[in-house]
């Protein structure tokens, strides 16, 4: 256990509960994207999970390797919480999308399909912004969501929104 703190220089106990709910992530996702292939089977779908979540894990551990220089953050364990940020902060923009949608009256019935999809992915995008700082700051990563949006929005062209910002 102390050479896995040692690696994602741990120092308290309570900093466990990152990679813990990393795994619980992973594991999870691995088990919905194996009962895509297989509804039946028990056996064979705990065991396309396992294979699933060896490959997620080691495809995860190659991302924070490619990312660990260029993302500054002061232990690597903090890697582990914005990847869960992320993670949660893509799942609530759908799912804030679709009653926002109906509160504004667009559904797929009143609209052509392809324009329902394109407003819904805009107002999905912009709900992600929003939630992307806000999910941040309560993981307590607010600077490094804040500083990743300024520079989005600047990509985009969009620097202007942001006060001062020319």
């Amino acid at each position: 256990m102390q050479n896995f703190k040692d690696q994602w220089e741990i120092k308290s106990n309570w900093q466990l509960i990152f990679p813990l709910l990393g795994i619980i992530g992973l594991v999870y996702s691995a088990f919905k994207l194996s009962n895509l292939f297989v509804n039946d089977s028990l056996l064979l779908s705990v065991l396309i999970t396992i294979a699933l979540s060896f490959v997620l894990l080691k495809l995860t551990l190659f991302i924070f390797k490619k990312l660990e220089n260029k993302w500054e953050l002061k232990y690597r364990w903090e890697m582990i919480r914005v990847f869960i940020v992320f993670a949660l902060t893509g799942s609530s923009s759908v799912l804030v999308g679709k009653p926002i949608m109906k509160i504004i009256g667009i559904t797929k019935e009143n609209l052509h399909p392809s324009l329902y999809w394109v407003l819904y992915i805009l107002i999905g995008f912009m709900f992600y912004q929003i939630l992307l700082v806000l999910i941040g700051w309560i993981f307590g990563q607010y600077n490094f969501f804040w500083d990743f949006e300024k520079k989005m929005l600047r990509r985009m062209k969009l620097g202007f929104l942001i006060r001062g910002e020319k």
